[in-house]
């Protein structure tokens, strides 16, 4: 349909389909919302890779100072308030590691202490040293469940399951903008067709005005021309209030804060390419973040399971620890000719009557896996269906676009020959209003099966992550 280009704002910003969802995916608050969520995950998936690396950590207490009446034990066991002046000073330095096989923690540590008693006499040396040059210790949990190893089974699965999310938001983000987009080109050429009926409206009832003066029409033709343009006029106010509204909406969400006028094109050029049901699923599969999310929340059924039976049955934790100590009153010789210290220890525990709390926590976490499991394999037929039924009405929509395109075309042709004619005296006004009407639903439906199709494409793109027109995935590296 033509365009008033002479009542257009010279400050108009004109954008096309593709040019829209392009500024949405990089500036909207929907965009800003997915990417602090990915950079979120990406730190907590930072934070778990930390787990499975050395820890180095310095420990100090600089100084501890008393000065007070506290109760002492004496040589023979007896206790005694006595006068305590003295400070402490701790340093440390730990170095541990967790060990993601097993779930043990193995450390060496380094430590100094330095005691100084100020109610000695000056004569005498009032400080004195301990030093642990190194201490090696194993804290290893025996028959217990090992969260670090399912973390190395969950973990990069949910990040994984993060990143395709991004992606498959942004796709989202394409189907929100592409139903405003629409929303504003509905309005904008409901407001182009209210404006062409009032111009034609008015050009025809001064036409029939001549006409009637010529005693060549009735009144009543004249009066149902004269109600018409009256009915454009009102429509064209309506148009100029739904243009306005869609379009608040659509810089709204697109994160536009001027108030210059958009102008949007019709996105006519329909990709060619054909989608395989088998290929679509398969890529689906591969690439969608729910198929993840499904083996995820299996594992994560499993790990209940795991820690039921190993978290309430016997435990056992072993404790292993080897170093080497010396003390002195000189800092020199704290560290000269250190003595052994050596630590072994295994504790248990083993429930003897627990009134089948054991039983019933193992019982559930197993109900519980079965029916993750049975959900699961219900969900995955669900998404297979959807991915299909999204390809057949992918399918249909573009024939229907294109009957629909044919008839717009049909319909136009038809209302400027049935408006040659009804100026020739050939036929009627009910016939000419017929065809106008015509033209105006044929025009209508058309954007309507583009809205269709278009929603259709990117909804496609996000049941299967995958860009069918250029035959590669849409996963991507990270944008940061």
């Amino acid at each position: 349909m033509p365009l008033l280009e002479e009542t257009e704002d010279p400050h108009t910003r004109r954008l096309d389909l593709t040019e829209v969802i392009k500024m949405a995916r990089e500036q909207s608050p929907s965009y800003q919302q997915a990417l602090t969520q990915l950079e979120n995950r990406t730190w907590q998936y930072q934070n778990y890779k930390s787990n499975y690396l050395p820890q180095l950590t310095l420990h100090a207490t600089l100084p501890d100072y008393t000065k007070s009446i506290n109760p002492i034990v004496q040589p023979n066991g007896s206790i005694e308030f006595r006068k305590q002046h003295i400070s402490t000073s701790y340093t440390e330095l730990a170095l541990s590691q967790n060990i993601g096989l097993t779930g043990g923690v193995i450390s060496i540590n380094s430590n100094l202490k330095r005691i100084d008693d100020f109610l000695l006499p000056s004569h005498l040396n009032g400080h004195s040293y301990s030093s642990t040059p190194a201490v090696i210790t194993l804290n290893q949990p025996l028959f217990r469940h090992n969260s670090l190893k399912w973390d190395r089974k969950t973990e990069p699965l949910r990040f994984e399951e993060a990143k395709r999310n991004f992606w498959e938001e942004m796709e989202r983000i394409a189907i929100r903008t592409s139903d405003l987009y629409f929303t504003q080109l509905q309005s904008q050429i409901s407001f182009d067709i209210a404006q062409k009926n009032v111009a034609n409206n008015d050009t025809l009832f001064k036409i029939a005005q001549t006409r009637f003066y010529n005693a060549k029409i009735s009144v009543n033709e004249l009066l149902q021309l004269e109600l018409s343009l009256l009915n454009s006029r009102q429509s064209l106010e309506q148009a100029k209030l739904d243009i306005e509204t869609s379009t608040i909406r659509l810089k709204s969400y697109l994160g536009i804060t001027d108030d210059r006028p958009i102008r949007l094109a019709t996105p006519d050029a329909i990709p060619q390419f054909e989608v395989d049901e088998t290929f679509a699923l398969k890529q689906a599969h591969e690439n969608r973040s729910r198929m993840l999310g499904l083996k995820r929340e299996e594992i994560e059924a499993e790990r209940g399971l795991d820690w039921a039976e190993k978290d309430t049955g016997l435990n056992a934790n072993l404790f292993l620890q080897y170093g080497l100590v010396q003390q002195s009153t000189d800092l020199t010789e704290s560290y000269q000719d250190p003595s052994e210290q050596q630590r072994v220890s295994i504790g248990l525990s083993v429930p003897i009557m627990d009134w089948g709390r054991t039983k019933s926590r193992v019982g559930t976490a197993r109900a519980n896996l079965k029916y993750v499991k049975g959900n699961l394999e219900q969900q995955r037929a669900s998404f297979d269906q959807d991915v299909y039924l999204q390809v057949k009405r992918f399918k249909m929509l573009r024939e229907q676009m294109k009957l629909a395109q044919q008839a717009n075309g049909l319909a136009e042709r038809r209302f400027l020959g049935a408006k040659d004619r009804y100026l020739n005296g050939k036929i009627g006004f009910l016939d000419l209003n017929q065809a106008s009407t015509e033209r105006d639903s044929a025009r209508r439906s058309y954007v309507s099966s583009l809205r269709n199709f278009w929603d259709s494409y990117y909804n496609i793109r996000l049941q299967t992550l995958y860009d069918f027109e250029t035959n590669q995935p849409l996963i991507m590296p990270l944008p940061f």
